[in-house]
């Protein structure tokens, strides 16, 4: 199987030319631990992504759960554009929840997982080679029965014997697939292992020209980028990865540094992406206020840092030339050199301005309610940052808001004598509840989060709380996250307020809210099963 394959395309051709965007934030980046997003959510995400440009969105795996079905097939209606994509196994009954999930799309994919390490073959699937083909063969070809557009990914292909994974691409191909994808699912691959191992797949894989190769690289090793990069060096024609690189254990690659290298460096790589970079920090950005996570001050292009000099020889070799410290322009990927700062005495049209300056469409009705919240917080606030606007757009989702509320809050702490606090609570029923008397703890936060708790009469043991400034100065908001085991569950719930006992009683009443939607037997924003 050495000899040359006569169905490679040509350099000179457009696919060549062209790298196609495949993200999965919304799957494999969604289910690691602390990245579960609610439908709103993940909708609101599903409408940056295709903002931003990019070729496929992979909205989930519907056969996980009711939640990830009602996900992918709420992504599928609503947003146009963009391919949509959902996950599953080589069976017969994820290929069809797929199926219905996907068909109210404009365009759809059926994404076929299956591994083919020899770990994967005997301690997972318990097959051997052969079983594994024929596995792969009709899973392909009964997707293609139901779907045009059908992606095979060769779960550990990285681990896999070569000779192996390209009889196994080759087979699937002539069953239908029209991706081939070559996983490194735990991030083991080096960069000059994976430009041989492509190029190899490149010329030995039959029918390779009527598929696109395509890259999804994990980052255990910190390669994750690298290694997608060597895979488009040596032919691959997709690349997937996450926004932030969020995803299992370590992430999976960055797209903003691949899509932004690729840009960068075009003279060697010679390729291109439809990606609309001005948005990649705006979409960064709704990420992490969506999720409740930080971008890294230093990561690589939407990291705080990334165009920031305090070093006296730097700035002086930036105020002489630009590109003496910088390779890329900041407005290239969304970051102002001039940030507007608003305050009280802002009208709607800097706020307007501002909005679409961050990447937010507002309309006529969402802008009258911003507005409102835009002066209550200039009232508590001498200036409100950008990052302040993120979390007043974003908010809480209205998925949690409810049914309990709070309406009044008090909580107060002694040097060296402990802190109590007491809250005022009203249910969607028309109940208000409250505590009678003061509920003590080691700090206010504690205090309050206990009243809580008695108020609603749930019980929950807390595994980690973080707050952290959204902005500057003493007067900034605060995002609280407060992690709770319940029930052998993991429930996040987070808060924003100037006032961080506040926000910490905000997020300890998103995880109550959840925890009631639980017992109602309702659907959580809940990771998916880890696959991939």
């Amino acid at each position: 199987m050495n000899q040359k394959n006569e169905d490679v395309v040509t350099e000179s051709s457009s696919v060549r030319d062209r790298v196609r965007i495949f993200d999965t934030t919304l799957r494999d980046g969604e289910q690691a631990p602390g990245f579960s997003m609610s439908l709103p959510q993940k909708l609101r995400m599903a409408h940056a992504l295709k903002e931003l440009g990019v070729d496929v969105i992979e909205a989930g795996f519907p056969r996980a759960s009711e939640g990830d079905f009602a996900s992918v097939q709420a992504i599928a209606k609503e947003v146009r554009g963009p391919t949509i994509c959902g996950l599953a196994r080589a069976q017969t009954g994820d290929i069809d929840a797929c199926a219905r999930a996907l068909s109210g799309a404009g365009a759809w994919r059926i994404h076929v997982l299956l591994a083919t390490s020899p770990l994967h073959r005997e301690h997972k699937l318990n097959m051997n080679c052969s079983q594994v083909i024929d596995t792969g063969i009709k899973a392909i070809r009964y997707a293609r029965s139901l779907c045009d557009d059908v992606e095979f990914s060769a779960e550990d292909a990285i681990r896999t014997e070569p000779e192996f994974l390209i009889e196994v691409l080759s087979a699937v191909i002539e069953a239908g697939a029209t991706t081939v994808n070559v996983p490194d699912t735990v991030g083991y691959t080096t960069p000059a292992e994976i430009h041989r191992l492509f190029s190899r797949l490149i010329h030995e894989v039959r029918g390779i020209g009527k598929a696109i190769l395509s890259s999804h690289c994990h980052n255990d090793l910190g390669l994750a980028v690298a290694n997608s990069l060597a895979a488009v060096a040596a032919g691959a024609r997709q690349v997937e990865g996450t926004i932030s690189g969020i995803g299992e254990r370590a992430g999976n690659a960055a797209l903003e540094e691949i899509v932004m290298a690729l840009r960068t460096r075009a003279d060697h790589f010679g390729v291109y992406t439809d990606i609309r970079t001005p948005l990649l920090l705006p979409t960064a950005r709704l990420l992490a206020n969506v999720t409740g996570a930080t971008i890294p001050r230093n990561k690589a292009i939407v990291g705080d840092n990334a165009f920031a000099h305090e070093s006296g020889i730097h700035q002086h070799g930036i105020l002489k030339h630009r590109e003496t410290y910088e390779i890329m322009r900041p407005e290239d990927v969304g970051v102002e050199r001039s940030q507007l700062v608003l305050g009280k005495h802002s009208g709607r049209h800097a706020l307007r301005d501002r909005m679409k300056g961050l990447g937010y469409e507002v309309d006529e009705t969402q802008l009258d309610d911003l507005f409102v919240r835009f002066k209550a917080l200039a009232d508590k606030k001498k200036e409100v940052f950008d990052t302040d606007l993120d979390a007043l757009v974003l908010g809480q989702d209205p998925a949690t808001l409810g049914p309990w509320r709070l309406v009044h809050m008090h909580a107060t702490s002694h040097l060296g004598g402990g802190a109590s606090a007491s809250v005022r609570l009203r249910h969607d029923d028309g109940r208000m509840v409250g505590e009678t008397e003061a509920t003590l703890g080691d700090g206010p936060v504690h205090a309050l989060v206990r009243a809580i708790a008695r108020s609603t009469a749930v019980d929950f043991d807390i595994v980690d709380f973080q707050i952290r400034s959204l902005s500057y100065g003493a007067d900034a908001q605060g995002r609280a996250s407060l992690t709770i085991n319940y029930a052998g569950r993991k429930l996040v719930g987070r808060g924003v307020s100037t006032d961080i006992v506040e926000a910490a009683g905000l997020a300890a009443l998103e995880v109550v809210n959840l925890i009631e939607r639980m017992k109602h037997g309702q659907a959580l924003p809940v990771a998916a099963h880890q696959v991939g």
